[in-house]
């Protein structure tokens, strides 16, 4: 009997994507056979998710929670809208958001934790519902946030439920100030990150790469005017300045009045407070962002096996380009 290792069950849930309990009593039963337990698993129903894991699965939903001084956003793909609205697949990323409430947010963590009533873990039940339901899903990501003292506030928008929705944002305010009072600006902090999507809370917290790849790009530009090397590099660093308004949280322009810099409202909500506020983290997650949608044309398929331009394609006249 080949020895049961957790190398070995690793490679048994990703040929399979059963649950960990259930690959590890597959090859309790099968005496370590890899190949043998993957039979053990289809002849029990409960790899029949694997082989759906091919197609693209970037739909579904995002899940915000908190509770008091944390917060937790998770995000589980499903390959279409009508999954997303489907009550089982709701209940479970409302689950995954407050089981990653609980935990410390890391996916990997996540996906190994027990699923309530069901004796499976996440990755196992989520198992169950592709099995049930009949589309390829995958918890894709999660992230808490927490402060000592404070709050951690919650936006979600698109919203199909008060927790589930298409963006959702978490943002973490460490102040001594009345509650009530940052809850009701933390929400609209949430809001103005949903909308302006910035990258970091300072130019201290950005990418060093990301602001180099910038400068570079700027910098071929403005040489692009003849000037000379002094004068493009002034150019330069206006036009980094602008960049960081773009991509600064503190230097955005507050979107609930259109002109106030957001650094400026959060000293001024420190003043209504009582006492000086520091947005300590933020996270947003956006549902599908990065992923590539996969768009599937029949007719472009079966013209191109048969050797045949499809009507309408490049290879006929030029029409006006289409986005």
């Amino acid at each position: 009997m080949a020895e049961i290792t957790a190398a070995l069950v690793k490679e048994l849930r990703e040929k399979t994507g059963a649950g960990m309990m259930d690959c590890k009593k597959a090859l309790s039963e099968t005496g370590g056979d890899l190949e043998a337990s993957v039979d053990w698993l289809r002849k029990k129903g409960l790899s029949a998710a694997a082989k759906k894991a091919g197609r693209v699965a970037a739909e579904g939903l995002v899940g915000v929670v908190a509770d008091g001084t944390s917060g937790a956003v998770v995000e589980v793909n499903s390959e279409t809208d009508f999954v997303a609205r489907n009550d089982k697949f709701q209940a479970f990323v409302d689950a995954v958001a407050r089981l990653a409430l609980a935990g410390d947010g890391d996916v990997t963590k996540l996906a190994g934790a027990a699923y309530p009533g069901t004796g499976r873990d996440v990755q196992g039940e989520l198992t169950n519902l592709i099995a049930t339901i009949g589309e390829n899903m995958s918890l894709r990501r999660a992230r808490k946030l927490s402060v000592k003292q404070g709050i951690v506030a919650t936006y979600v928008h698109t919203a199909v439920t008060p927790t589930l929705g298409k963006i959702g944002v978490l943002v973490a305010l460490e102040s001594a100030g009345d509650k009530a009072k940052l809850a009701a600006f933390g929400k609209q902090l949430a809001m103005h990150v949903a909308a302006a999507s910035p990258l970091s809370v300072s130019t201290a917290d950005l990418d060093p790469a990301a602001v180099e790849r910038e400068r570079q790009v700027q910098r071929e530009l403005a040489a692009q005017s003849g000037k000379p090397a002094e004068i493009v590099e002034k150019m330069v660093d206006g036009r980094l300045r602008k960049f960081y308004q773009d991509v600064v949280l503190l230097e955005q322009t507050w979107v609930i009045d259109g002109e106030t810099k957001v650094a400026k409202a959060i000293d001024a909500a420190g003043k209504e407070a009582g006492a000086p506020v520091k947005v300590a983290g933020f996270a947003r997650f956006q549902l599908g962002e990065g992923i590539e949608k996969k768009q599937d044309d029949f007719a472009a398929e079966v013209a191109a096996q048969a050797g045949l331009a499809k009507p309408g394609s490049e290879s006929e006249a030029p029409g006006p380009s289409q986005q």
